[in-house]
C-alpha cells in the first residue's frame, strides 16, 4: 500500500508541476506586457528532450484577432542558423568546406581590398569575421560585386580577415547563394526539403507557400507617440523578382540572413536539434562534430561560433547557446543549455526595443521568467 501511495503521489506532481508553472509563468507575463508595451507574445519551453510548454499572449491584430501559439513570424536573424546547418550539410557530403575561398565558391572576387592576399572562406562567413560590412546594403550581391557596384570597397572593414568581428548581415546572404549554387537548388526549396520536413515543421522562406491567415502582423513600436504601427513590409510576395532569378545570385530575396517564418512551438522542435548535437529523434540532420563546431565561438569578443553565440548575460550565471533575432519590430530569441537539456523560444510581433544588458529589455526579462518557472522551480 505504502508503494502504491508513493507512485500515486509521484504521478500527481507530474500533473501538478507543470499546471503551476503554466500558471505562475502566465500571470508573471500577463503583467510584464502591461509594465511595458508589448503587442503580442509567443513562447516555447523545451526539458529534457521535449517540448513541455507554448503559449501565446496579446494579439496577432491589434484590437481584432489574438494571437495563437499556431501562428507564424518572420523570426529574423535566427534564421541564419538555419543556413549554416544546411551548408554543414553540404559539408559532410564532401560537395564544399568550410576553409574553400568564398570567391570561388561565389564566381566573383571577395577580397578586402587593404588584404588582397588573404583569402576569405566559408567558416569567416558563418562566423562574422570575414571583415565584411553592411555599409553598401546587404538585399542584393550587387552590394560587393565589384562590376555591379563603384563602391564596393566599403563593404569592407580596415582589419584583416579572420582577425577581427563585426555582426553583418550580407555574410550569409552570400552563404545562401553558395548553399544554392553547390546545392542544385533554390534556397527556400533545400530548406523545406532537408530541414523542416525531415524534422516535420511548418514554416519556409517563400512567404507565397505559406498559410498567409496564419502570418502574425509585426508591428513597430513609435517611442514618441507610445503607438503600434503596422510592417506589412515583413511579409513581402517576391513573385515579381522570381519572374527574373538567378540561381546563386538573387537568394538574398528570400533573406537568407533572416527570412525564416516559422511558430514558436517548431520552432522549439528545432532548438531540439542544436541542443542534441545534430539530432532530433532517430533524424540526424548534422554531425555531431559540426554541431559543437556551429556552438564553439571563434571570436572572443563576441563568443560567436558558425550563427550561434554563446552567452550568460541573458540569464545571469547561466551559460546559453542561442541566437536572437529582430526585425520590421519583431523581436525573438531561440537559447538552450545542452548540457542541462532545457531552452526557449520567445517571439513578441511588437514591443518596447529598450535594452537591458544589451539585449531587448522584455525578450531578456520574458527568458528569465521561463527559466525561473519552468527550469529553477521544479
Amino acid at each position: 500500500m505504502k508503494t502504491f501511495s508513493t507512485l500515486f503521489i509521484g504521478c500527481m506532481l507530474l500533473f501538478i508541476l507543470p499546471l503551476q508553472a503554466q500558471e505562475s509563468s502566465t500571470q508573471r507575463l500577463t503583467q510584464l506586457m502591461k509594465d511595458y508595451p508589448v503587442m503580442g507574445l509567443s513562447v516555447a519551453v523545451v526539458k529534457e528532450g521535449k517540448v513541455v510548454h507554448t503559449q501565446a499572449l496579446g494579439w496577432k491584430e491589434e484590437g481584432k484577432e489574438p494571437l495563437e501559439t499556431t501562428d507564424l513570424f518572420r523570426i529574423a536573424s535566427i534564421s541564419k542558423s538555419f543556413t549554416a546547418t544546411a551548408l554543414l550539410q553540404l559539408v559532410e557530403k564532401k560537395v564544399l568546406s568550410l576553409d574553400d575561398d568564398v570567391s570561388n565558391l561565389i564566381g566573383f572576387p571577395i577580397r578586402n581590398p587593404k588584404f588582397p592576399d588573404t583569402v576569405i572562406t566559408l567558416r569567416m562567413l558563418l562566423s562574422h569575421t570575414s571583415s565584411i560590412d553592411d555599409q553598401q546594403g546587404y538585399f542584393t550581391l550587387d552590394a560587393i560585386h565589384p562590376e555591379k557596384n563603384a563602391a564596393w570597397q566599403a563593404a569592407y572593414n580596415a582589419y584583416a580577415p579572420g582577425k577581427g568581428y563585426e555582426y553583418c548581415n550580407l555574410n550569409f546572404n552570400l552563404a545562401g547563394a553558395i548553399l544554392e549554387k553547390y546545392s542544385g537548388m533554390r534556397f527556400d526549396a533545400y530548406i523545406q526539403e532537408n530541414i523542416l520536413k525531415p524534422l516535420g515543421l511548418y514554416g519556409g522562406y517563400d512567404v507565397d507557400q505559406l498559410d498567409k491567415s496564419r502570418l502574425a502582423t509585426l508591428y513597430a513600436y513609435q517611442r514618441d507617440s507610445a503607438k503600434f504601427t503596422p510592417s506589412p513590409a515583413a511579409y513581402v510576395s517576391k513573385t515579381e523578382e522570381l519572374k527574373t532569378y538567378v540561381p546563386g545570385y538573387s537568394t538574398p530575396i528570400f533573406s537568407p540572413t533572416g527570412g525564416m517564418k516559422i511558430s514558436a512551438p517548431d520552432l522549439a522542435k528545432y532548438l531540439l536539434l542544436h541542443m542534441n548535437y545534430g539530432k532530433v529523434g532517430k533524424v540526424r540532420l548534422i554531425s555531431s562534430a559540426h554541431s559543437h563546431e556551429m556552438q564553439t565561438p571563434l571570436s572572443s569578443d563576441e563568443n560567436y561560433g558558425l550563427a550561434l553565440w554563446k552567452t550568460d548575460v541573458l540569464i545571469p550565471g547561466v551559460e546559453l547557446v542561442g541566437h536572437t533575432g529582430s526585425a520590421y519590430g519583431l523581436y525573438s530569441a531561440l537559447f538552450f543549455n545542452p548540457e542541462e537539456k532545457y531552452g526557449f523560444v520567445v517571439i513578441s510581433n511588437g514591443c518596447d526595443p529598450s535594452e537591458e544588458e544589451g539585449y531587448i529589455r522584455v525578450i531578456r526579462r520574458v527568458l528569465q521568467i521561463l527559466h525561473e518557472e519552468w527550469i529553477v522551480k521544479p
